[in-house]
């Protein structure tokens, strides 16, 4: 094979292992970059970013003789925007695309040798790293550029001051609450319930996000919620009451809104702390919900408080889970049939009709998985009840570990 044939059969090998790239990039950035690691949001936008990043590089490596421009991904722009719009240092962007880099030049080398393991494979990986290095520095230009476009946009008028005033009060800093609430628009001095609305889309419908917002203030009976954009795909809001929100209010609000939505509903507390507090909650509750595709769109602070709080280590959850578990903690989908009926035959008191009730099925279909997740508990429920119904229900949220 000559050059240019070398350089498409490796770009079509590090393709077909496309999901092991971002997944070993995801894991090498978590463990650099704080915000990533923090916010599942933030993370899947990075992430999006890297895999468009990639695909646009191995298309130009496939025509290595006649290269195309370094265009930027939309994706890649969409992340630039975010880390302005969150207050973000800019160097989370070059050491997001340092750490990219790396990890990506780690695994072309691997295929390289595999596809040209003789003399020729200097040359080939010479070839490579002038073609990469080519495109990365042209992708960082142009987002480079975009962040200063998008941060004279951000910088200037009332929405500047509205996400400095934002970021100043969920950093803790000393701040006059008459004047913030001025700047904001939004009082201070009652109490708050932060949501995090998010969508799993690249390209949701423009307004989504602030209309599901506005109907859940509505549903509630709040005011206008105050919101900030904190993402291409999410959106940070609080609603303003005088006392605690009905939660039942609050889930219902989100029945006429795009399904695409997904909602994380801090509690409701009072004062600038508790503007704070709620939304550290409601990230909280992101974090478990975005692990999860298939659980409700939305979830609440008071019907996940333990369960987050358990969650906080998610390797030491996973190990509890499995430990406690065993063979129930499989991902089959006998076993997610028998937990979900265990779960209910607890929360229900060991009572079998309430709990077929729930789980429209007949008692003795209960009655009968019951009896077989018992067996591969390896001991009655009600022996460890409190260690077993923490585990079914941290099993919904946290995968088991490899």
């Amino acid at each position: 094979m000559d050059a240019t044939e070398v350089l498409r059969e490796i770009a079509d090998r590090v393709e077909a292992e496309l999901d092991d790239v971002i997944a070993e990039m995801d894991r090498d950035m978590a463990g650099a970059i704080s915000a990533f690691a923090a916010d599942p949001s933030f993370a899947a936008e990075a992430s999006a970013s890297s895999r468009a990043n990639i695909r646009r590089y191995l298309t130009v490596a496939r025509r290595a003789d006649d290269p195309p421009p370094p265009d930027v991904p939309p994706e890649a722009y969409d992340f630039a925007r975010t880390v302005v719009r969150r207050g973000i240092d800019t160097g989370v962007i070059y050491e997001g695309y340092r750490l990219g880099q790396q990890t990506f030049w780690r695994r072309w080398m691997r295929v390289a040798r595999e596809v040209a393991p003789g003399p020729e494979l200097a040359d080939v990986l010479e070839d490579s790293l002038d073609l990469l290095s080519r495109y990365v520095g042209g992708v960082l230009g142009g987002v480079l550029a975009e962040i200063d476009r998008e941060r004279e946009q951000v910088l200037g008028g009332a929405l500047a001051r509205r996400a400095e005033t934002i970021r100043l009060i969920l950093d803790g800093a000393p701040l006059d609450a008459a004047s913030a609430t001025t700047r904001l628009g939004h009082a201070l001095d009652g109490h708050h319930t932060a949501l995090v609305l998010w969508i799993d889309a690249t390209e949701p419908r423009p307004g989504a996000l602030e209309d599901a917002a506005l109907a859940v203030a509505r549903a509630v009976g709040a005011r206008r919620p105050l919101t900030l954009a904190a993402g291409a795909t999410t959106l940070w809001a609080w609603l303003g009451s005088r006392g605690p929100l009905d939660a039942g209010g609050l889930t219902a609000g989100a029945g006429d809104t795009d399904p695409a939505v997904r909602i994380a509903v801090g509690p409701t507390l009072p004062g600038v702390t508790g503007f704070r507090r709620s939304h550290a909650a409601a990230v909280a509750i992101q974090r478990l919900l975005a692990r999860n595709a298939d659980c409700d769109r939305i979830a609440t602070y008071a019907e996940l408080e333990i369960t987050t709080l358990a969650a906080q280590d998610e390797q030491r959850a996973a190990e509890f889970v499995a430990a406690t578990l065993g063979p129930l903690a499989d991902e089959t989908p006998a076993a997610v049939r028998l937990r979900d009926t265990l779960r209910v035959y607890l929360d229900e008191a060991e009572n079998a009709p309430r709990a077929a009730a729930r789980l429209h099925t007949h008692r003795n279909t209960v009655l009968q998985r019951v009896a077989r997740a018992t067996e591969l508990l390896g001991h009655a429920p009600g022996e460890r009840r409190l260690a077993v119904e923490l585990a079914l229900e941290l099993r919904r949220w946290v995968r088991p570990p490899a």
